[in-house]
């Protein structure tokens, strides 16, 4: 395979002429545009998620009509929401994932945790504040709760952000 070669532009001379390069090329606006629509998602993610508080977990569940289980309400919501397929359990939604570290969790990545005494069998959707949105357990519903609480903190497996580029895209409707 060949490299192709490209004269480098000419570099800017001065911060003024810095700021005139990046915005004649349209930089900022395309990065603007970017961070917008990051931002926009992740809003409709957790807006959309709290549409379903109340819904009763039910195992295998992918439905909010008969219920979710833990990855079916994330599969359900990035589905609806961004048109994106996640893969159905929890184990392989981590392994379909980018691995960030707590403290750059942005609200729509997703939590996982160890509540089977097996990684990643547990996950939820980040919304901010250190609090995740999730549907629990057998004879609970989809709730709000925070990731500091004892049982969550000690349980804490990771957290993970859905790359739109890399996830499969849902079929149309």
């Amino acid at each position: 395979m060949g490299l192709a070669h490209a004269e480098p532009a000419p570099a800017p001379a001065s911060g003024d002429e810095m700021s005139r390069f990046i915005n004649d090329r349209g930089f900022l606006a395309r990065i603007g545009d970017v961070g917008n629509k990051v931002t926009n998602r992740a809003s409709e993610l957790v807006m959309n998620s709290m549409a379903f508080l109340g819904v009763p977990y039910k195992r295998g569940g992918t439905q909010a009509d008969t219920g979710f289980d833990c990855s079916g309400f994330v599969r359900a919501i990035y589905e609806q929401t961004a048109g994106l397929l996640l893969p159905r359990q929890a184990s392989e939604q981590a392994a379909a994932t980018q691995k960030i570290d707590k403290h750059e969790l942005q609200p729509g990545d997703l939590v996982f945790f160890n509540t089977m005494r097996r990684a990643f069998s547990h996950v939820g959707i980040y919304v901010g504040n250190g609090k995740f949105i999730h549907s629990p357990k057998p004879g609970a519903e989809v709730r709000v709760e925070d990731m500091g609480v004892s049982y969550w903190a000690k349980r804490f497996d990771g957290a993970r952000r859905v790359n739109a580029e890399e996830a499969q895209q849902a079929p149309a409707r």
